[in-house]
């Protein structure tokens, strides 16, 4: 399975949450038993249905333990602020500390790690912290270990980071990827005052994710929605076919002017398998006009034999400035073309090429080896929609001398050939 997280209004612990779990309800219990496992007595979560008018998902609430008064804390929020105007954040955090000041990374690392968690989840938790971490310690220029986090150490983001760890761990998918992932604007308000957004830890955490700006004020992404990206979406995408298998919707606290603030989960499974005969060809064109005849024959031939190859044509034809150059097309195995065109611009001069992933089909076929007077002959057969034909293989009539001779050689290998019904040894899939 690939789950690809499209981030229609951004990206927060607890939206990615939501739409996980909006996708896959068969896990809401394991969610919340992970996260009584992780927290304090008291902490519980709720995944209500929610609808912003537009669209229909879940959104994901932390309640957290009631104090000495009986009255609970609530879920955290936090202010952004875009333009002048303050408004509601993505999810929890950033928010008004109510408990705590400061919670070192070495002690809910140590919490996390004597926990009851199954040890997938633990895993999982202690990595996206590990980034939160690191990223942290890049920007106050202090050691790792040295890490305090305000916001981030609240017990509603560790709920967050752990229920996102126990969807990943049993949903256990092949790869992840994510959309390109809005900047937003203006300053968000912290324990450190205001900061730009996105905030400085979260943009070091986004380093090499592809960013747009719609224009919409605000943090975006937050610094645990970044570090479950970070430590979720390796890949860039998820290449090839594949079928669309469920859908989900988690929304966060802030409301967008005209766009719905939440995060779209698509779980994708593998493509049918095709039909037998089937399957997709890499083709690569390019044109060479400063490489004598008798070097390109020699490096055309050479990309003949290439195991990567299966097949190269050329013809002639007219470039710049009316030049006679040579056109070569290539045939190449879809899976390795990066080989095959290493290897194109290494046999020929050649400084630039196209290629491109096709369809194809292709006829079972055998290869056959009979004797036809003594003399060995290959001879290739094919199984057609009409029946069985067979082609014998001119280099092994060159020996003969005279046309009828030759075709008489290869007619009774092809006789011969059809008549035993099996090919000797499969060949390649050319």
């Amino acid at each position: 399975m690939h789950i690809h997280l499209d981030a229609v209004g951004g990206v927060a612990g607890d939206m990615v949450v939501a739409a996980l779990l909006d996708a896959f309800p068969e896990h809401e219990d394991a969610v919340r038993a992970s996260v009584r496992a992780a927290s304090r007595e008291g902490v519980s979560c709720t995944v209500p249905a929610h609808n912003d008018g537009i669209l229909q998902g879940r959104r994901f609430s932390v309640a957290g333990p009631r104090d000495d008064h009986g009255a609970s804390h609530g879920t955290h929020r936090h202010a952004s602020s875009g333009d002048g105007q303050a408004d509601h954040g993505q999810g929890h955090e950033h928010g008004q500390e109510h408990e705590h000041g400061h919670r070192p990374w070495a002690e809910i690392r140590d919490g996390l790690a004597r926990s009851a968690l199954a040890p997938a989840v633990r895993a999982h938790a202690l990595a996206i912290f590990e980034h939160l971490a690191r990223a942290e310690a890049r920007v106050h220029g202090i050691a790792v270990e040295a890490v305090a986090f305000h916001e981030v150490g609240a017990w509603d983001s560790i709920a967050d980071i752990v229920a996102v760890s126990q969807l990943v761990a049993a949903l256990e998918a092949r790869s992840w990827s994510v959309s390109a992932l809005p900047l937003g604007s203006g300053r968000v308000r912290t324990q450190h005052g205001f900061l730009p957004v996105p905030a400085p830890a979260t943009a070091i955490l986004l380093e090499g994710f592809a960013t747009l700006d719609d224009g919409i004020p605000g943090e975006r992404v937050t610094p645990t929605g970044a570090a479950i990206l970070r430590h979720l979406c390796t890949t860039p995408r998820d290449p090839g076919p594949r079928v669309l298998g469920r859908t989900g919707i988690g929304f966060g606290a802030r409301t967008l002017p005209g766009l719905s603030n939440c995060l779209r989960v698509l779980a994708f499974g593998p493509a049918p398998a095709e039909a037998p005969g089937h399957r997709a060809l890499g083709v690569i064109e390019f044109e060479v006009d400063d490489q004598s005849a008798e070097d390109l024959a020699m490096g055309l031939e050479r990309l003949r034999g290439h195991p990567d190859i299966l097949d190269v044509v050329q013809m002639p034809v007219f470039g710049k400035k009316g030049r006679m150059m040579t056109y070569v097309r290539a045939l190449a195995r879809a899976d390795a073309l990066e080989a095959a065109a290493a290897a194109c611009f290494r046999e020929t001069t050649t400084i630039g090429l196209r290629h491109h992933v096709v369809s194809g089909a292709a006829l079972a076929r055998s290869l056959a080896t009979v004797e036809v007077d003594g003399r060995p002959v290959r001879v290739k057969t094919v199984e057609r929609p009409g029946g069985r034909t067979a082609k014998a293989e001119a280099d092994d009539a060159l020996a003969q001398e005279g046309h009828a001779a030759r075709a008489a050689l290869r007619r009774e290998a092809e006789r011969l050939a059809l008549a035993a019904g099996r090919g000797a040894t499969a060949e390649p899939d050319r």
